[in-house]
Order: C-alpha cells, then sequence, then structure tokens
C-alpha cells in the first residue's frame, strides 16, 4: 500500500507548479549583451538605420506573437528592435520566460529596456538575468542609443533613478559618435519619473552629442511631445494589445518614422 502511494505522488509530481516568483526559469539569458554584438556588428559602417520601437507586451501574449510573425515577415527588414519595457505584467517568472523565447524567434536583435511592471514580486532579479543591466548602451552605425531605467517610484526613490553617473559616464564616451537617441520606460512627468530631477535630467540628454530625440514606451498610447521646450521630440510607443509600434529611420541628413499597425 506504502509503494502504491509513493508511486501516485511520484507520478504526480508534474502536477506541482514552482511559486510564480520561484526565480528558476527556462529562457535565454544575457539577451541584451549577446543581441548589442549582433547589432553592432551588422551596423557597422552603416550610414541609415532603420529599428522598431515597440513596448508593454504585459498580458498581450496573442499579439505579441503576432508582431513577431509580422517582423519576420517585413519585405525591408530593420536592423533591430527595441522593447520599451512592461516586458511582464506581474512580474512573475513565467511572462518573462514567454515574452524572452517568443521574441527570440526574431529574425532580427532585439533588447529590452526595465519596466515598472518588470519590477514587481522577483521580477526585477528575473529580468537581470535575462536580459542584463537596468541600464545599458550601445551603437548602431554612428548612432549612440543610451538606455535608461527611469522607474523611480518602484525605489520609493532610493535608488539613483535615473542614475546620473551612468549618464555622465556615457556622455563622456559619447564623443566619437555624431548621433544620439535616448530610450527609457517611463518619460519625465509621468507617475513614474522622479520628477524632482526633470531640469537635471534635460540638462544632460540635451548635451549628449547630435541628440536626434528621446524614446519610450509606458503610457499605452502613441505620443510626440517636445517635453522641455528645447527641439528635443519624446516619442511614446503604443502597447502591443493596440497592435502597432514606430519604424524609425535614421540617415545622415535626419531622420524619419511612422507607425505601422500589425
Amino acid at each position: 500500500m506504502l509503494g502504491l502511494v509513493i508511486a501516485t505522488v511520484l507520478a504526480g509530481c508534474e502536477m506541482f507548479e514552482y511559486h510564480p516568483y520561484d526565480g528558476r526559469f527556462d529562457a535565454p539569458t544575457d539577451v541584451n549583451v549577446t543581441n548589442i554584438r549582433r547589432i553592432e556588428a551588422a551596423c557597422e559602417g552603416k550610414d541609415t538605420i532603420r529599428f522598431i520601437m515597440m513596448g508593454d507586451t504585459q498580458g498581450w501574449y496573442d499579439e505579441t506573437e503576432d508582431f513577431v510573425v509580422h517582423v519576420n515577415a517585413m519585405e525591408h527588414p530593420v536592423d533591430f528592435v527595441i522593447h520599451g519595457g512592461d516586458v511582464a505584467d506581474y512580474g512573475l517568472t513565467k511572462e518573462f520566460q514567454w515574452v524572452a523565447r517568443c521574441m527570440d524567434k526574431m529574425k532580427v536583435p532585439y533588447v529590452a529596456i526595465i519596466g515598472n511592471h518588470d519590477m514587481l514580486g522577483t521580477g526585477e532579479r528575473v529580468f537581470k538575468e535575462i536580459f542584463g543591466d537596468e541600464n545599458f548602451s550601445f551603437r548602431a552605425g554612428d548612432v549612440k542609443f543610451v538606455c535608461l531605467s527611469t522607474n523611480a517610484l518602484e525605489y520609493d526613490y532610493s535608488h539613483p533613478v535615473p542614475d546620473f553617473s551612468f549618464i555622465r559616464q556615457e556622455l563622456a564616451d559619447s564623443l566619437d559618435c555624431s548621433k544620439t537617441v535616448a530610450v527609457m520606460h517611463a518619460p519625465p512627468f509621468s507617475d513614474q519619473f522622479n520628477n524632482n530631477v526633470n531640469t537635471e535630467f534635460e540638462y544632460y540628454i540635451s548635451r549628449f552629442r547630435g541628440i536626434q530625440f528621446c524614446l519610450h514606451a509606458h503610457n499605452h498610447r502613441y505620443s510626440a511631445s517636445e517635453l522641455f521646450d528645447d527641439g528635443i521630440v519624446y516619442y511614446g510607443c503604443d502597447c502591443m494589445k493596440n497592435r502597432n509600434y514606430l519604424l524609425f529611420t535614421i540617415t545622415p541628413e535626419g531622420y524619419a518614422y511612422e507607425m505601422v499597425a500589425f
């Protein structure tokens, strides 16, 4: 009888789920570092780059899957994709796993920025394990992309967000690039941004060489606003639920963009 009970328990082990915030996962790791190498190698020497800004996949799995299919079928492929954050909705390990495995199927490389929903529970730790550091940068041709964590509210303002030490270092290291794009999840004046430092943030961002524009997600709608009356436009992308993204082309003469539905 005891043997039957043990056999029954062992047979039913697959019925047990890990805690949703368990840190163990089966997904790609170091995604940003790996894909940055691919982006920089593929864009080396290019004077024109094309990329997609999308974000807020959260619980919209069917839409995200359709987005990947759409990108892979593009007649004129882009150089890379930027995920503007909120990969997950509740910071659950399984959410990160699913989105990472799904987007790993794209034919072009992508990088992901941390969003406020990504920091719920143990999400920040899982995000960093799968994607990498909360602040990072990369080059695509002659354009430097400075990617920032701006989710100050999630730290109750106890953590340096935005990290001005990182920003100043990137500013010092950007002299060999003629153009710059700043990317973040939550824009200035939003609920997540530490709006006590808006002036300082604008001061540093506006001093990047050849700053083209800034990008963000978070608001679940398209927007284009010159937030600081300094000539720098902040473009916000929609969420995946609404099945569209922003397509940018940067050339020696300037840049162009369009909203694309899928």
